[in-house]
């Protein structure tokens, strides 16, 4: 089972859970999963297109999926996703 570290933003919809378990062969799997497990997950991470939102960075193993195969990203039992989103703010 691939390992996914939900954010604080996101807690909320994982009733407060901080890592969750899900069995998902790509990334695009994981997320179907995810919002399947808990509806309303998919408006958080992805746009009207089905892309990952802009603003959301997805880190496999720690390294972002844009720099892999992005949704295609293939994941292995023993994968670590980290779902971070970006932080707005400063002077």
């Amino acid at each position: 089972m691939v390992s996914v570290y939900i954010p604080s933003p996101l807690r909320r919809l994982t009733g407060g859970q901080t890592h969750i378990t899900a069995a998902a062969r790509s990334v695009r799997d994981l997320l179907d999963e995810l919002d399947r497990a808990f509806p309303g997950m998919r408006a958080e991470l992805r746009d009207e297109t089905g892309e990952v939102r802009s603003f959301i960075n997805t880190f496999v193993n720690g390294t972002e999926i844009r720099q892999l195969r992005g949704l295609d990203t293939p994941l292995a039992e023993t994968d670590e996703v980290s779902i971070i989103p970006a932080m707005a703010g400063g002077h």
